[in-house]
């Protein structure tokens, strides 16, 4: 804080003083008082404001009316606003529209699992709320490995959809659980009732389109007068040719029943294959094309990005997830553009 001010304030201290006592002043003299009395009136009236701001000058803290006024001004960060909301939600746990609030900036923060846990609080206090059914869907599938829609999330879902027919995350997510159990009619016919309610030629519904070739493509063929703006060829999409083999010295190790996965997932990004193939080991050699038909969800699909992971596993137990014991194999980093043959060696033990 500059002196000026200080200077100012004790000025405007002292005008006030003086206007009160010159009045009193003048009926003093009227009464008889000494020229001393009045002169000392005076001299509190401006000494007194004057030394009481020289002196908090010297012994007090002015520079901390500065930071009173900055911290007053500055705003918060995200973490710091978080914290807040998390003790407005301790002091008022039934507050549906904070936990609404904390749901969502979680989300935003790639933080699925606190997600999950704020929608949960909501379902808890409003058990009809659509938007925090499919939300907790959502955000389950992203707590997951296999990012898979089933259990309570697709319970929920299809309350949503039933409260809710137009909410279009919940059709769009009930169709891709329907693509992940391999119900590709369903999951077609579930985002053509989501298509009407989007802009057309929008990119959004130019991926719905594509999303509903590749369902019909994989259902054999798209139903009698089904109508979508997608090219035959969307059903297709990105392909890799990858050719399989076994290491000679790892032969002996392979047994009746085990199963080959041959996959492509993003160079940087989540664990789920962007696309798999899952055969009898007993085919080893082998060959086998990997497409965006072969996509576990419609939103994570080769195409989706330009460099893959390519790899092959068998595994003993038949599970995709990769166990002590299983062979495997890769060919590194690709680009997903490639026309050459990919070429594997399973030579390694898990």
């Amino acid at each position: 804080m500059k002196i000026a001010f200080f200077v100012s304030a004790a000025v405007m201290v002292a005008v006030a003083l003086a206007a009160l006592l010159l009045p009193l002043m003048r009926q003093g003299r009227q009464s008889g008082r000494s020229r001393g009395v009045f002169a000392l009136m005076l001299a509190i009236a401006f000494i007194l404001p004057l030394t009481a701001g020289a002196l908090y000058l010297l012994v007090g803290t002015p520079a901390a009316l500065n930071g009173v006024a900055a911290e007053a001004e500055r705003p918060l960060t995200l973490p710091q606003a978080i914290d807040e909301l998390h003790t407005h939600l301790a002091r008022q746990p039934g507050d549906v529209q904070g936990w609404m609030l904390l749901a969502q900036t979680s989300a935003m923060q790639r933080d699925p699992a606190a997600a999950r846990d704020a929608y949960d609080h909501v379902l808890k206090l409003a058990p009809n709320n659509a938007e925090a059914m499919v939300g907790w869907a959502e955000t389950d599938s992203m707590t997951r490995d296999d990012h898979m829609i089933e259990g309570r999330a697709l319970e929920l879902l299809k309350r949503a959809v039933q409260l809710q027919p137009d909410s279009q995350r919940g059709l769009w997510l009930l169709g891709i659980s329907d693509f992940q159990h391999g119900q590709f009619h369903q999951a077609a016919a579930t985002w053509r009732v989501l298509q009407p309610q989007l802009e057309p030629g929008s990119k959004v519904a130019q991926a719905v389109a594509e999303q509903i070739a590749v369902a019909d493509a994989r259902a054999g063929g798209a139903p009698a007068g089904a109508a979508t703006t997608a090219p035959a060829a969307a059903a297709q999409g990105a392909a890799l040719q990858v050719q399989v083999s076994l290491a000679p010295a790892l032969k002996s190790q392979v047994v009746a029943g085990d199963t080959l996965f041959v996959y492509a997932r993003a160079e940087n990004g989540p664990p789920m294959p962007l696309a798999v193939a899952k055969l009898d080991a007993s085919q080893l050699p082998t060959s086998v094309t990997l497409t965006d038909a072969m996509a576990m969800t419609p939103a994570l699909k080769l195409s989706s990005v330009t460099h893959v992971f390519v790899g092959a596993r068998i595994s003993h137990s038949g599970q995709p997830i990769a166990q002590s014991g299983d062979l495997e194999g890769d060919a590194g980093v690709v680009a997903v553009d490639s026309k050459t043959p990919i070429k594997i060696s399973i030579d390694k033990v898990h």
